[in-house]
């Protein structure tokens, strides 16, 4: 039993580091998001748009959790036991890419939310498709040259450099290519998974409140 914790223990050590990190980063573009985009003043001052330009900057960090999928295999690859990969490397793995994505879901549906509120609705799906592209570019960024958020305001000549290189080869933007579709496929799918469970909340919220009032709502179903 203690060989067993100790290599779920150098399991986790090993291949999981990087869970807490790169959730965090994940969300702080979600915080940002209800900020910007929820509040209910709609002035935009200089803080709004350097949070704005923020929030930019560190969106990519949500999707980004979905390419750590690799740290996946490299431990599956390296021979653990069943149990230590089933229940100790598979769950929180999965949770963290799931909860990375959700939060980019989300922050992007909050910010179509807020076009919505500014009465440029038919921009929305636009805003959308160009939030993906960017994502694309940055994750790509990221995964491969090892660019980080904040190195816009550290080395912003470097990060320009660099992008421009990639953005001019071939393989480079096949890539960002493939990565804009599946985070534009992957956006819709959990874009419905996500209203739907706010919906089924919005109704069973009203159900109980309905049930303390002691109002009959049968007639509207």
């Amino acid at each position: 039993m203690r060989d067993l914790l100790a290599s779920a223990w150098h399991a986790w050590s090993i291949h999981s580091g990087w869970i807490a990190w790169n959730l965090f980063l994940a969300f702080i573009p979600l915080a940002l998001s209800f900020w910007l985009f929820r509040r209910k003043s709609q002035s935009r001052s200089l803080l709004w748009w350097v949070c704005f330009l923020v929030f930019i900057a560190f969106l990519p960090n949500a999707p980004y959790l979905l390419t750590d999928i690799i740290h996946l295999i490299n431990a599956i690859r390296d021979y653990y036991s069943v149990w230590i990969i089933t229940l100790v490397l598979i769950p929180p793995h999965v949770i963290a890419i799931l909860a990375g994505f959700e939060a980019y879901v989300v922050s992007v549906m909050n910010q179509s939310q807020y076009l919505k509120q500014q009465g440029v609705a038919k921009f929305v799906v636009l805003s959308e498709l160009l939030t993906h592209a960017l994502c694309a570019i940055g994750v790509y960024l990221g995964r491969f040259p090892r660019l980080n958020s904040w190195d816009f305001v550290t080395q912003p000549e470097a990060v320009v450099k660099t992008a421009l290189d990639h953005l001019t080869s071939k393989r480079p933007v096949l890539l960002m290519a493939i990565t804009f579709v599946i985070f534009t496929v992957l956006y819709w799918v959990m874009k419905q998974v996500t209203l739907g469970l706010i919906l089924r909340m919005r109704q069973s919220r009203l159900g109980r409140k309905n049930k303390e009032t002691g109002t009959d709502t049968s007639s509207t179903l």
